[in-house]
């Protein structure tokens, strides 16, 4: 079955980024033993492995853009999929569909599938988890198969109601670094490979910089697309530059990435959420060490498949008492309540209050709990005063040797050939068949409870200012 497979793609664009490159090098997977066609409302600005058909009604709402009838996308998309196949296609594989980017695109899918298309919606990004403004009021498509790119998102999705045989896991596959002949020339610079969004959490960056033992640079690749991002991005660019900090911008923008990452002394990552979680892996494939913050929930999986992430640390405590209790809580009060509102969803005052008493145990609370306003008070003190920066150790031990693992070597080594071993194209190739063949036999009768996919995303014992809230200069 799996030479004669026929695959549609949809995605609202191909621009460079994370879920294009998915796209990408599923279609180059499976090329090789099948067929391939790329429904897009924005086309490729490079080489793209595959036909495209460019449907303008498939692409994001935007200012001055008409809004097409739903009806009339569906009937452009059935059009291209029947001029390349008589026959149609086996699946119409649709990537990141709950994301309220084009406010049709659920009503077009539901007309996709009363003329019996067979839908296979992959999951990168949920409106649920931090993304208030992409949020669909409307129902999810029920009645299709499911896809995720990680056991957590798999395991929500099941609790929210979808069934083990319409729900599949398909983790991204890793491309290895390839040395390059030439020599690079080390720097004395630490790398966060990162594109600056908030969640990234480019202030913790910025303070664990403050404790680099050899007056190593900290540098950041490349700055973010939307709005409320580039604002917070500024607003760190000003403030390092008020302070006099030793952090670089935009290095990716003028400088070739390979060489970034290979004259580097070591990468870093301060995320606060993830899909993937590329930032876990990529590294080891440049024989380079990976320090920073460890999600969990995200790096579960790797580390089922051996890779060792223990070095990482989960939590950077300060003390409350350096921003206030009494403004922090007010605060982190009015963004759930306001999420609230956004939602359509209740929660007790009671609850919010909990889990902030929880946040705060022991009068400490996780940098990455705070939002930038916040996060400068921290950072400031800590270039104020000598003790502060003491105490902060004293929170925090590792703070005290950034970047040092004590088995360098074996510890890259395991978890290159990890990387390598579980993440490549050909058990990447083999799943993604195996998974388009349970698509296509298996009819499945599911659907999707949106109050419970909510709860477990606005979970009030992991809730984060910088994550949730609107950002404030």
């Amino acid at each position: 079955m799996a030479k004669q497979m026929k695959i549609a793609f949809i995605h609202y664009h191909l621009k460079t980024g994370g879920v294009t490159s998915v796209v990408k090098q599923q279609a180059e997977a499976i090329r090789k033993t099948g067929e391939v066609l790329v429904l897009t409302g924005e086309p490729a600005a490079f080489d793209f492995p595959a036909d495209i058909v460019h449907i303008p009604g498939l692409g994001y709402d935007l200012p001055h853009k008409n809004i097409s009838d739903p009806e009339n996308v569906a009937e452009s998309v059935c059009k291209a999929i029947f001029s390349k196949w008589k026959d149609g296609c086996d699946i119409l594989h649709v990537h990141n569909p709950t994301l309220a980017k084009n406010k049709n695109f659920l009503k077009i899918l539901k007309v996709l599938q009363k003329k019996k298309i067979k839908l296979f919606l992959q999951i990168h990004d949920f409106a649920e988890d931090g993304r208030p403004l992409s949020y669909f009021s409307d129902e999810y498509p029920s009645d299709c198969h499911y896809g995720t790119i990680n056991s957590r998102d798999y395991n929500i999705l099941l609790s929210a109601g979808l069934k083990p045989q319409g729900v599949h896991q398909i983790p991204n596959t890793v491309t290895p670094f390839h040395f390059k002949h030439k020599s690079v020339a080390p720097e004395n610079c630490v790398l966060y490979p990162v594109r600056a969004i908030r969640r990234k959490n480019i202030g913790e960056a910025i303070l664990l910089s403050l404790f680099f033992k050899n007056r190593e640079s900290l540098a950041i690749t490349l700055p973010p697309n939307s709005p409320i991002d580039i604002k917070s991005y500024t607003g760190w660019k000003e403030f390092v530059k008020e302070k006099k900090l030793d952090v670089k911008f935009d290095v990716g923008l003028k400088n070739d990435f390979t060489d970034l990452v290979m004259s580097s002394k070591f990468l870093i990552t301060t995320s606060i959420t993830e899909g993937f979680g590329f930032s876990f892996l990529e590294p080891w494939t440049a024989k380079k060490i990976l320090w920073g913050r460890k999600l969990g929930n995200i790096c579960h999986d790797f580390e089922k498949n051996g890779i060792e992430l223990n070095h990482l640390y989960t939590k950077l405590l300060v003390p409350i008492e350096w921003i206030g209790i009494e403004k922090l809580y007010k605060i982190w009060n009015l963004c759930i309540l306001k999420l609230c509102t956004l939602f359509d969803y209740s929660i007790n005052e009671e609850k919010i209050a909990k889990s902030f008493a929880i946040a705060a145990k022991n009068d400490n609370i996780d940098f990455g709990l705070l939002d930038e306003r916040f996060q400068k008070q921290i950072i400031f003190r800590m270039l104020s005063n000598k003790k502060d920066k003491e105490r902060l150790i004293s929170l925090n031990p590792y703070l005290s040797y950034p970047g040092y693992v004590p088995n360098k070597n074996e510890l890259i080594q395991n978890n290159m050939s990890a990387v390598l071993n579980n993440y490549n194209t050909t058990i990447y190739r083999k799943k993604l068949f195996r998974i388009y063949s349970k698509v296509v036999k298996d009819s499945v009768r599911q659907s999707i409870n949106k109050n419970i996919l909510l709860s477990k995303f606005l979970n009030l014992e992991q809730f984060s200012l910088l994550k949730w809230s609107d950002y404030v200069e």
